[in-house]
């Protein structure tokens, strides 16, 4: 009997760590992509950019696929809530990426993560997972933060960008966090590589789909917010000099959907969402080293109150985690 609660916790503890590992990785690739579609977005469509890294990203997968089995792991008898997962990954990517041709990166970062929180939130009742009232607490911090980097109290004319700029990011975490819940759930039976498959067709139809209606660019002529015009202008050969980096978009696509789904696959949602917040660091390092950019004061404020929030859950977790392998708990 010993050796059996041993054995659990120790596997719980290695999950744990793989998890981790998978989002920290996971993290780094979204903000070298995020750097790269900011680059891009002067010259080409969101919906452009979309298919290029999904359709690059797909050959990634597809390779990840047969290493893990093969073609047989396509098959799911839930095949509604992954197209409905899938779907929640395209308005949470394409709301980001808008709003990132307009917003400074580490402003849009520091707005879509909301996301961790919500997460957190939601792994209780569809999850089942438990989070203590102090990690409850910590959560409320993170909001708090990402509500004074919404600015609530500047009227509109003091703002530099639409109102529903600065909510882009916003719907993107909470398409997000419905997605990250639902890999939870549905990682039970289906591999990493298949969940980032059915991520990628979906990109691709989907952009397909703005393709046929707006690839001209008639509907972004006379447009005057930034997002609009990135989403739907008209399509461009690349430049021989950006095609590394639609090479590298695909790559990170690849990269991304393989490690996000297997850390909420092996690992709890509520241990490994925290560590989503390495994110809010790289995206002011990009944002000053690339594009000169700075977060002011509100911003700022906000990314504090959301990181300190996220190191508190993390502490409290791994308190919580030794408290279950102390040998006097054990012997009970």
């Amino acid at each position: 009997m010993l050796r059996c609660l041993y054995r659990s916790s120790m596997e719980t503890r290695d999950t744990s760590t793989i998890g981790i590992l998978f989002i920290l990785i996971g993290m780094i690739a979204i903000s070298i992509n995020d750097v790269l579609i900011k680059q891009l977005s002067g010259g080409y469509p969101l919906h452009q950019l979309v298919f290029t890294r999904s359709s690059i990203g797909l050959i990634f997968s597809i390779f990840l696929l047969q290493l893990e089995g093969g073609w047989g792991l396509l098959k799911t008898s839930t095949p509604g809530l992954h197209l409905l997962r899938a779907l929640m990954v395209v308005i949470s990517n394409m709301s980001f990426f808008a709003a990132i041709a307009v917003l400074p990166l580490a402003e849009t970062t520091a707005l879509f993560f909301a996301a961790p929180l919500m997460i957190t939130l939601l792994s209780i009742p569809v999850l089942g997972e438990k989070v203590g009232p102090m990690r409850l607490l910590a959560v409320l911090v993170g909001f708090i933060g990402v509500l004074i980097m919404q600015r609530p109290w500047q009227s509109v004319a003091d703002t530099d960008v639409n109102r529903i700029v600065l909510l882009l990011p916003i719907v993107a975490a909470l398409t997000y966090a419905i997605n990250q819940v639902m890999t939870r759930k549905l990682g039970v039976s289906s591999k990493a590589s298949a969940l980032a498959i059915y991520i990628q067709v979906t990109f691709i139809f989907v952009s397909l789909g703005f393709y046929m209606v707006a690839s001209d660019g008639r509907y972004a002529v006379d447009a005057e917010n930034g997002a609009v015009i990135f989403l739907l202008r008209a399509w461009q050969w690349p430049l021989a000099g950006d095609w590394p980096y639609m090479l590298g978009l695909g790559f990170l696509s690849a990269v991304v959907g393989y490690c996000l789904g297997q850390a909420y696959r092996v690992s709890s949602a509520a241990t490994v969402a925290p560590f989503e917040y390495i994110g809010l660091p790289l995206a002011v390092l990009w944002g000053f080293a690339i594009f000169g950019e700075l977060p002011d004061l509100a911003v700022t404020l906000g990314i504090v109150l959301i990181m300190g929030a996220g190191l508190f859950v993390f502490l409290r977790e791994r308190m919580l985690a030794k408290r279950i392998t102390r040998p006097t708990n054990m012997r009970r």
